[in-house]
């Protein structure tokens, strides 16, 4: 049996989608820095793939990017044109098929808008946008462009992220009422590469943006997306303005008079259909987490063990809490193991390929704007309600 077939064989064996590798997908990536290296790993894997072009404000910053990945599975970096932003690369552009949006915060925005309206699909890394309004803008260009967006929360594609999903579906807890999440670190600004994730300019929210969004997504979507309702908010940034969080880094102290985020941030949330969620999450505190995450409802309750950012990965099993017949059961849910040397079995690998068979396929966006808005509005409501110290009401229009 030839090697090609053989593959194919395997593919259909583990119910992994064979992939036509006879229709290409054009692709362009715009911002070159950290998280672009893993959408270009994940592209590099994929026989469908050509990757056309790539943007950046940094002068050079491109073109250096992709030499590193020169000759990694027959990728040729002198056939990428680089371009100094995004503007410019998808003015020139005129065929490409999809893009990945890997800037910082500040302009996911206004890059995923423009692609939206010159016909280009997107794979929008997450936080979606900044604020509600941004979200609901970017919403407009997807409808009136007819085109594909996705957001970057690869977590939901992780087998444990969705047998939560599967337990509330199943009807085992009743009617949810009450969910507490969050997470976060107990030493974990991100500065590994400057300062773009804390500076107000740059990044706009802080901890909610990097990591708060994924423990978000992780109920919220175990629950359907109900709409929020109303938010009281609270953030502060006591440890990320202290100079000696940095000193013990090795890092400038200086960075401490450049943050302009929060590093702590709190919310309580009412949902439609009379659900509670109590949120939180830290970059840095002063404790090793802030606590488990909890699904309580009228029949049972659901304890998935707290991890610093809900990556995908469970570090325990969770336990669902019970009564039958009188007796308090707990049920331990066993953890599902994954193959580390597969890289077809990583979260990141399955947005990738899930984002380019919809584009390929005329299928939907796996991880929809639509779900995603109320994400974003929780975020933008914590911060808002903190500013004004008052609980506020969301009001989202439809799109």
């Amino acid at each position: 049996m030839a090697g090609g077939n053989l593959d194919a064989f395997k593919a259909v064996a583990s119910g992994e989608k064979e992939i036509d590798v006879n229709k290409k997908v054009k692709v362009g990536i715009i911002g070159t820095g950290w998280i672009a290296e893993a959408h270009m790993q994940q592209y590099l894997q994929m026989p469908d793939v050509i990757i056309t072009c790539g943007a950046d404000l940094i002068p050079g910053k491109a073109e250096a990017f992709f030499k590193q990945y020169d000759g990694q599975n027959g990728f040729d970096a002198s056939s990428v044109k680089c371009y100094p932003s995004h503007k410019a690369m998808l003015d020139a552009e005129t065929d490409l098929d999809a893009v990945s949006i890997c800037t910082y915060n500040a302009t996911h925005a206004e890059c995923a808008i423009y692609a939206l309206e010159k016909g280009v699909n997107v794979m929008l890394e997450k936080p979606m946008c900044v604020t509600t309004e941004e979200a609901l803008d970017i919403m407009k260009a997807e409808k009136k462009s007819g085109k594909i967006i996705s957001i970057g929360f690869q977590p939901r594609l992780d087998p444990n992220m969705q047998k939560i999903k599967q337990i509330i579906d199943s009807g085992v807890l009743g009617k949810i009422y009450y969910i507490q999440t969050g997470g976060g670190r107990r030493h974990g600004i991100p500065t590994p590469f400057g300062t773009t994730f804390i500076q107000k300019d740059t990044g706009v929210i802080g901890a909610m943006g990097d990591i708060g969004c994924y423990s978000l997504d992780m109920v919220l979507n175990a629950i359907g997306y109900p709409k929020p309702l109303t938010v009281t908010g609270y953030t502060s940034n006591y440890l990320g303005t202290d100079p000696h969080y940095y000193e013990m880094d090795g890092k400038p102290a200086e960075y401490a008079d450049l943050f302009g985020v929060e590093d702590f941030a709190a919310g309580f949330v009412r949902l439609e259909g009379g659900i509670i969620l109590d949120f939180r999450i830290a970059w840095a505190m002063h404790l090793d987490t802030p606590g488990d995450t909890i699904i309580m409802g009228t029949k049972g309750s659901l304890r998935i063990p707290s991890t610093e950012c809900w990556n995908g990965s469970l570090d325990d099993p969770m336990v669902i809490y019970t009564e039958v017949a009188g007796s308090q059961l707990q049920t331990t849910v066993p953890k599902i193991y994954v193959d580390p040397q597969d890289p077809k079995q990583s979260n990141f690998y399955k947005k990738i390929r899930s984002f380019l068979d919809a584009v390929k396929d005329g299928g939907t966006a796996p991880v929809p704007t639509s779900q995603i808005l109320y994400n974003q509005a929780i975020i933008d409501g914590i911060v808002t309600s903190s500013k004004l110290g008052k609980e506020i009401v969301i009001d989202l229009p439809e799109v």
